[in-house]
This record gives structure tokens, C-alpha cells and sequence, in this order.
């Protein structure tokens, strides 16, 4: 058993390429605003312990990829559970965060934004950097919530 619980397998290939075309349609819902960083928002209310669960998860792997604690991140939360989590998970992985409007030496610099979106019962999270797109989807469960997928990453250039 993994340390998210039980992960359960996604049911059929139309239930992959749904997943697919939702999580690639999330982009859409990411616009840049007035100071140039993605407007991130969480369109499903999670419960803390959902949030933070979904959080955690999202900045391991982003830890993963970009490395723990490289650079600040600069966020724009939309004031969420999920927004909050995901603040405070990333300082909890080492990485300095900042408002869009703070100063912060351009080198290190990593602008995150995030969409949080329910489909089928079960919840899309995505992070997105200038580099990198992580996506995953999550079954909510009474103790917080568990990745039902693979992790979705998308690099750019």
C-alpha cells in the first residue's frame, strides 16, 4: 500500500482520454494578468484536509522536477483552502514564496499558478510553471483525498 492509501486503477481508456481532455482544457482557464503572472484558481471547495492532502502530493512532485527548495516561487493565490495549502506546503518543502507585486531577484525566479477543478466526482489539480505542467486527479475521501491517475507532466520547450 502506498502512502496515499489505496489508489485505485483509472476504469477505461474513454475514462484516460476524458481525463485528458479536461486536464489539457485547464490551460484555458489560466490567463496571465496585468503583472504577468496566471491567475490560479480553485473551482471546487475542498475541505482542509483535501487541500492540504492535494497540495502535498502536487509539490512532491514538483520537488521532483524543478528540485526542493530551487529558487522562489511567485504566487497569486485566489484566497482557496487549496491556495492556502499549497503556500504552506511549499514552504514546508524549502521553496521562499512571494506575491507577484513583492521584490525578488529575477534569477531563481519560478512563477506557479494552479487550477483546481471537480469532473466525475473526482477532483483535476494542476501546477503550471513556465517549464513544466504537472496534473493529477483525486478521489476526495473522508481523511482528505488520494491520486486516482498518473501523474500528467508536460515540459515546455
Amino acid at each position: 500500500m502506498s502512502c496515499f492509501g489505496r489508489i485505485r486503477p483509472v476504469r477505461s481508456v474513454t475514462h484516460i482520454a476524458a481525463i485528458a481532455v479536461v486536464t489539457t482544457g485547464l490551460a484555458a482557464c489560466q490567463t496571465a494578468g496585468k503583472d504577468g503572472v496566471i491567475a490560479s484558481t480553485a473551482k471546487v471547495e475542498l475541505s482542509p484536509a483535501s487541500a492540504n492532502a492535494i497540495a502535498g502530493d502536487m509539490v512532491s512532485k514538483l520537488a521532483e522536477v524543478v528540485g526542493p527548495g530551487k529558487g522562489t516561487i511567485v504566487l497569486k493565490p485566489d484566497g482557496s483552502p487549496f491556495g492556502t495549502a499549497l503556500e504552506t506546503s511549499l514552504k514546508g518543502w524549502g521553496y521562499a514564496v512571494a506575491s507577484p507585486n513583492q521584490k525578488t531577484e529575477d534569477a531563481g525566479k519560478i512563477h506557479l499558478a494552479y487550477v483546481v477543478d471537480g469532473f466525475e466526482g473526482s477532483v483535476l489539480a494542476r501546477l503550471s510553471t513556465s517549464t513544466v505542467d504537472l496534473g493529477r486527479v483525486y478521489s476526495i475521501t473522508g481523511e482528505g483525498a488520494s491520486p486516482s491517475s498518473p501523474l500528467f507532466i508536460m515540459r515546455h520547450g
